[in-house]
């Protein structure tokens, strides 16, 4: 009894010397450590490393930017199982520890201790955890987890257990970019966290401890394991029951690598914001910024499926180039066997001996591969790695015999193309010639080459190419300058080239309208104006003399500005701006907008000699549509930042105002005030004009616009010399838009704008202003209507018959026709004499 009295007293004194070297162990380490600590505090208000997002006007996603994918999410926003599935994997104990857990740090000494003073696991709780992510290094040292240890008690007192396990879920690594639990759901199952099944919360929830060695995509078989571990532990805890756990574990892994998608499809404008963001921010792909653009998230797809469509059109119209990529493998050892006889071909001449030895050893790869009866498993991993482009799918030719093709697509299936998806594949020799029809599908592509296909409303395939021709299609608000949207090239992924923005085109026939426009607003001219379109030939400034051209060859003779403009008559431009003056129709296109730096000062600006970018010449064409007002074009309209979306800028844009008096600065629209833009043009002349533009679709070079059947809609073509560039530009009250065709090399297309870019404009605007009640601009109360006489533009008198109704400003009326017309009658030759013309010659 003395003896267990005195062991229980030593037992005792022992406790308490544990106990108070324990606590003088902590308070020295505290006192020791504590002056080097960070700030607690600073995770109240601790902003995350989240990326660049852009948006369009009604917040649908276009793009994202920045390496550490992030979707923040609140405490209440997390889903219990997904917490419990958490707390299973990391720290049952989390609700109930004051940020350390003993046991844990037991287990961590013994590790220490036979490390020799490197720590191995470490113990950490989740409090500990969030210490060491947001205020200390990644380092295993003792030191650190001392820190650690301190850190965490702090946080404790000053931080609630919801928030410190907010921080803990939005900043954690879990694997493929993915930072936080919402963006691995994203990540791995394409889909928000609140809608992840139990099993898929916990596969998430084993990732933390090793994102590479517990990643599903990496190691299906080893994250299977840790993820039923945790279901075991949370049917353990209390947190499922027997069924829920039974269903989980036997849910199969379905975790899948998912890139962000876009809601709306516009690379072309998510890469002009981002580029915005970086020319004015440092941090900013981690700086939490978010740009919400004037793109109209109904606009965009359909300006970028009119100029797909529209390209592979004209692709189709000039022939089959051939497949991508010709006699492809079928298997991984077949093209293991071609590479290393193609590697070793180039070495023959160095060592004939390396040569003969890879040989064989191909011809061994080559006799095993005969032996396997359908395997494609190389051309699925080319179809893999081979990106969709715009709407054409990559494919492998499988069979190509009599009038059918059959092609291996991406998702492994195989489609049959018929006859009427092949018979437009004439072989293509240039722009303007094609070689025969094909008789057979053989002589289109054979087994093993890569071809695209695209899908036809009806579901069938057809088979195409990716376009050699590139476009742009710009739409703009005219009464704002907002792009609305923008297609830039074919495709982002095949070129990145801006072609709105970047590519200076000459822009032809449809810079017409702005010389037409500046004799109109000088109220020298009007639509009845009469002008020869007859041959001119000058000096154009060197040896040679220049002698332009109708672009059908022939000549009028005196012309209506109206008809000349409808037809689109180069001669009459031509003599158009020589009456005006060069300089100063210049100066008037300068105040319009246009640099005059960069316009030609010779008469070759009347044919549209000037390059300008599909972007700037959108924006000539919205001053049009509002009326004369020089609105400007504007993309970025609102840019914030961090979690409560702190506004960086907002755009101030120039508006169309026309019933604001001349020298008002600002007007209210919708409960935001704008500046008023700057009239340029008299609205009384740009009224004849947008009248004159819609001759041009109703009898002139842009009929086809007809079958919009829409009165209110106007526009001009162009094509430049040798055909390179193909132009449609028009508009309506509402949306003015601008299409371009051309290729990057500036070689010809062979085409008229007529042919390659007004069908893509049509196409759009017919399915932009579908449902779109029409409308038509008010008439100025200065414009009348007069009958004149179609041959000399005079007005007539009212006993005087037949003319036609044309549009004048009331102050600036041509001279009537005389009652009689002198006629030279010569008797012998029986001819008559011309009636006398008020025309410029």
């Amino acid at each position: 009894m003395k003896f267990l009295r005195t062991l229980t007293f030593s037992a005792f004194w022992l406790l308490i010397s544990l106990t108070t070297a324990s606590v003088l162990a902590v308070v020295g380490a505290a006192l020791y450590f504590a002056p080097g600590l960070p700030d607690v505090r600073q995770l109240q208000d601790y902003e995350l490393q989240t990326p660049l997002r852009i948006f369009t006007r009604d917040d649908k996603l276009i793009g994202e930017f920045g390496e550490e994918r992030r979707l923040p999410v609140e405490f209440d926003e997390i889903p219990p199982e997904m917490v419990q599935a958490l707390l299973a994997a990391e720290d049952a104990g989390y609700f109930d520890h004051h940020g350390v857990d003993p046991k844990g740090l037991a287990r961590a000494a013994v590790e220490l201790i036979a490390s020799g003073g490197d720590i191995q696991s470490g113990g950490s709780t989740i409090t500990m955890q969030v210490a060491r992510n947001y205020l200390l290094t990644l380092d295993r040292t003792f030191t650190r987890k001392i820190r650690e240890i301190l850190l965490a008690l702090q946080m404790e007192q000053i931080l609630s257990k919801e928030e410190i396990l907010e921080l803990y879920v939005n900043k954690i690594f879990l694997g493929h970019r993915a930072y936080g639990i919402a963006a691995a759901a994203e990540v791995y199952y394409d889909r928000p966290l609140s809608e992840l099944t139990l099993a898929q919360q916990a596969m998430i929830a084993g990732l933390p401890k090793a994102p590479s060695a517990f990643n599903p995509l990496a190691n299906a078989e080893r994250a299977l394991i840790r993820r039923n571990w945790i279901l075991f532990r949370m049917r353990e805890l209390g947190f499922i029951d027997q069924a829920a756990y039974d269903e989980a574990v036997q849910a199969p892994v379905t975790a899948r690598r998912h890139v962000a998608q876009a809601e709306v499809p516009a690379d072309y404008v998510a890469e002009m914001a981002r580029q915005y963001v970086v020319d004015r921010f440092d941090d900013a792909y981690t700086g939490g910024y978010r740009v919400t653009t004037t793109l109209d998230s109904e606009l965009q797809p359909l300006a970028r499926q009119a100029l797909a469509k529209g390209l592979i059109a004209y692709d189709t119209r000039h022939g089959w180039r051939g497949p991508e990529q010709s006699e492809i493998p079928r298997s991984l050892a077949e093209a293991q066997a071609q590479t290393d006889r193609q590697g070793l071909e180039e070495e023959l001449a160095e060592s004939p001996e390396v040569m003969a030895t890879a040989r064989r050893a191909a011809e061994r790869s080559q006799t095993e591969v005969e032996g396997i009866e359908g395997d494609v498993s190389n051309w699925l991993q080319v179809l893999e790695r081979t990106p969709a482009l715009g709407p054409l799918q990559p494919a492998i030719v499988v069979e190509s015999e009599g009038r059918e093709m059959r092609v291996l697509t991406r998702q492994g299936e195989v489609a049959t193309l018929a006859w009427d998806g092949l018979d437009w594949a004439r072989p293509y020799r240039s722009a303007r010639s094609r070689g025969p029809a094909p008789s057979s599908a053989a002589e289109i592509a054979s087994p093993g080459d890569l071809v695209r296909i695209l899908e036809r409303e009806d579901g069938s395939w057809r088979l195409s190419q990716q376009p050699e021709a590139q476009g742009s299609l710009v739409v703009m608000d005219p009464q704002t300058g907002a792009i609305l949207a923008l297609q830039a090239g074919f495709d982002f992924n095949a070129s990145k080239f801006n072609r709105a923005t970047q590519a200076r085109r000459q822009a032809g026939s449809i810079f017409k309208p702005f010389v037409y426009l500046a004799a109109l607003n000088s109220g020298e001219m009007n639509p009845a104006s009469i002008i020869n379109d007859a041959p001119v030939v000058m000096q154009d400034g060197s040896d040679e003399l220049w002698r332009p051209n109708n672009s059908s060859g022939d000549f009028l003779g005196p012309t209506r500005l109206r008809v000349a403009l409808a037809r689109s008559r180069n001669l009459v431009t031509i003599r158009l701006l020589q009456t005006l003056g060069l300089e100063r129709t210049i100066g008037f296109l300068e105040e319009f907008g246009f640099d005059a730096e960069r316009l030609p000062h010779g008469l070759s600006l009347a044919l549209g000699s000037t390059s300008l970018t599909p972007l700037e010449m959108t924006r000539g064409y919205a001053v049009l549509a509002n009326g004369g007002f020089a609105v400007e074009p504007w993309l970025i309209e609102r840019v914030t930042r961090g979690e409560d979306q702190t506004v960086i800028e907002e755009a101030d844009p120039l508006v169309a105002c026309r019933e604001c008096a001349p020298d008002q600065q600002r007007v209210e629209r919708d409960g935001e005030t704008y500046r008023v833009a700057p009239r340029v043009a008299d609205p009384a002349a740009v009224y004849l004009l947008r009248d004159m533009l819609r001759d041009v679709v109703e009898r002139g070079t842009a009929r086809r616009a007809l079958s919009l059947e829409r009165s209110d809609i106007v526009g001009k073509t162009g094509t430049t010399n040798d055909q390179r560039d193909a132009w449609f530009a028009g508009f309506n009250t509402d949306l003015a838009a601008t299409v371009w065709v051309g290729k990057d090399d500036n070689t010809p297309t062979a085409e008229y704008g007529s042919q390659a870019a007004l069908p893509i404009w049509v196409d759009f605007m017919g399915r932009a202003l579908a449902g779109r009640p029409e409308r038509l601009p008010e008439r100025p109360q200065e414009i009348v209507v007069r009958r004149v006489d179609p041959d000399t533009g005079r007005l007539l008198h009212d006993d005087q018959p037949g003319g036609i109704e044309e549009l004048f400003r009331a102050d600036h009326l041509p001279g009537y026709q005389p009652r009689r017309v002198d006629q030279a009658v010569e008797q012998e030759s029986g001819s008559q004499g011309t009636a006398t013309y008020e025309a410029i010659f």
